[in-house]
């Protein structure tokens, strides 16, 4: 599932082609996605400007004058650009048109994802409005982290992957940020110190940082927006290297399931 650092690395690959374009057509092939494609989607961009592209959290906003579409990868969605006029693949099921010639299509062979239309500010949109603190902005420090640890008996690695608390803190990265930090992802939130509390939200940053420099991490269907493979796998430390080696002390790690999620650690280098 294409985490913060695969939707920051599309925004980011996109941004250059979309800015200033006029948008000439919408075309919708499958509306049946997570929840249906909105219906003013098409006419709402006719002829519209794009002016901003932005991310919140997980979510794309393509900004016009008039509206905003809201996209979402959801499992295996991306987004790609491609000469207009180049063949449909299977999973393709939403295309904008552009000005210059390029075309902006959605594929997810899922359909787990969103392309929504709101006209109203996006950020006060219901799937949008309740999300919590952008992890590489400044308000997620450890004043912010170590109140919220506080109050809460849950898992600190259950935690972090709250949207509601941090957007964007996905498995993958959630496994390494603990790994960095050397805290156990079963520890209880309210069990860690403030200390641990300022190394984790250090980790957090770094692993995403890097990610995004790296160009996401390439699992089974991510791609970017010019449809290339991420490059952060080549330096996962636990996550998906259960039985393998740990890279610092060499004691073999561990895997488990938490809410139903898998989670890799070293047993000795964290507590």
């Amino acid at each position: 599932m294409p985490e913060l650092p695969e939707v920051e690395t599309t925004r980011a690959g996109i941004e250059p082609h979309l800015l200033g374009q006029r948008v000439v057509e919408v075309k919708v092939y499958q509306r049946k996605l997570r929840q249906p494609v909105t219906a003013g989607l098409a006419a709402g961009l006719k002829n519209k400007e794009i002016q901003a592209v932005e991310r919140r959290g997980k979510y794309l906003l393509l900004k016009s004058v008039n509206g905003t579409a809201i996209i979402h990868l959801g499992m295996s969605g991306s987004l790609r650009l491609v000469d207009k006029g180049m063949a449909l693949e299977k999973h393709d099921h939403v295309e904008f048109l552009l000005v210059s010639g390029q075309s902006l299509r959605y594929r997810d062979p899922r359909r787990f994802g969103l392309v929504l239309w709101t006209t109203q500010e996006p950020l006060q949109h219901p799937l949008i409005t309740k999300l919590g603190v952008e992890p590489l902005e400044d308000e997620f420090d450890v004043d912010y982290l170590y109140q919220i640890t506080q109050q809460r008996s849950v898992a600190i690695k259950q935690l972090i992957m709250n949207g509601q608390v941090v957007v964007g803190v996905g498995n993958i990265y959630a496994s390494e940020a603990l790994f960095r930090a050397g805290i156990h992802p079963g520890r209880a939130a309210k069990r860690i110190s403030c200390a641990r509390c300022e190394r984790l939200v250090a980790a957090i940053k770094s692993v995403l940082a890097e990610a995004i420099e790296q160009g996401g991490t390439t699992l089974r269907d991510f791609y970017n927006g010019a449809g290339e493979p991420g490059y952060f796998k080549q330096r996962l430390q636990v996550y998906g290297r259960g039985g393998e080696a740990c890279v610092k002390c060499g004691t073999a790690i561990r895997q488990i399931v938490q809410g139903q999620r898998s989670t890799w650690y070293c047993g000795r280098c964290q507590r």
